[in-house]
């Protein structure tokens, strides 16, 4: 075989390469579509969202549909399928922390009369993974599990605060524009200094989120959620120091290490 005929044929393998690492990542955009407020999609709808043409983003969805990642309704739309609600429920059922936390959400609730969100890391954000509502007040804010939160809520700086991959979080914080790129680099700052986030990322709605750990690292935010005329973000608001306990003490029955202790220990 020529030098020219082998590398000729490197060239191609490359090039093949490069269309399934393609391919791979279509799927991901396409599949990151779906949330609770679009349950379903059109192969028109993922065209425009995705710069695709038609053909191209049909082709994936037939594909996809093929494959049991999606499922085609009456309507012609389609929806996550068979295969992607079996890997679902097992990736959520295999996370320690989805068993353990329910009980001391539950109680959190109760001790603070908010709603209690637990939120895990998904793609590029955290997912709202389960809620705890206290129905005995008034006003109940209602989360939707299933919901991407954004990157300026309370959940999203503690992750990126004590995220593992600090090169990823960084390259998310890049996406935004100047401002708000520093601002958000300044709470997250603030997050590791105080081992804690408050935030409204929805106006009229105050979320107050702590860490959860396990052996690993961060797997885990829990967040007390309500109207901001009866849960306040200073640090001297009386439901922070429950929020905190309760993260710690999942912390400790997942066998993690309670980061933001370090602090304290520093400070004496």
């Amino acid at each position: 075989m020529s030098k020219s005929t082998r590398s000729s044929d490197a060239a191609r393998v490359d090039r093949g390469d490069q269309a399934d690492i393609q391919a791979v990542s279509r799927v991901s955009q396409i599949l990151s579509l779906f949330e609770p407020a679009t349950p379903e999609v059109t192969a028109v709808e993922v065209a425009e969202r995705l710069g695709l043409n038609r053909t191209t983003a049909y082709r994936y969805c037939t594909s996809l549909a093929a494959a049991g990642l999606l499922e085609r309704n009456a309507e012609g739309g389609y929806v996550p399928g068979g295969l992607l609600l079996q890997l679902g429920a097992f990736a959520i059922g295999h996370r320690s922390v989805i068993n353990l936390a329910p009980r001391h959400m539950r109680a959190l609730a109760r001790a603070t009369q908010t709603t209690v969100v637990l939120s895990l890391w998904g793609l590029t954000g955290p997912v709202v993974s389960r809620v705890e509502e206290n129905i005995s007040t008034v006003v109940v804010v209602s989360v939707r599990v299933g919901s991407h939160l954004p990157l300026d809520s309370a959940q999203s700086k503690v992750f990126l605060a004590y995220h593992a991959d600090q090169l990823s979080m960084e390259r998310l914080m890049a996406n935004l524009s100047g401002r708000a790129r520093e601002d958000l680099r300044a709470d997250v700052e603030r997050v590791r200094t105080v081992g804690h986030c408050s935030a409204m990322s929805t106006p009229g709605v105050v979320a107050v989120g702590a860490p959860v750990f396990d052996e690993d690292g961060i797997c885990a935010t829990i967040a007390i959620v309500g109207p901001d005329n009866t849960l306040s973000m200073s640090d001297d608001t009386p439901e922070l120091s429950v929020i905190v306990d309760t993260a710690r003490a999942l912390t400790h029955e997942l066998g993690g290490h309670y980061r933001p202790d370090d602090l304290d220990q520093r400070a004496v």
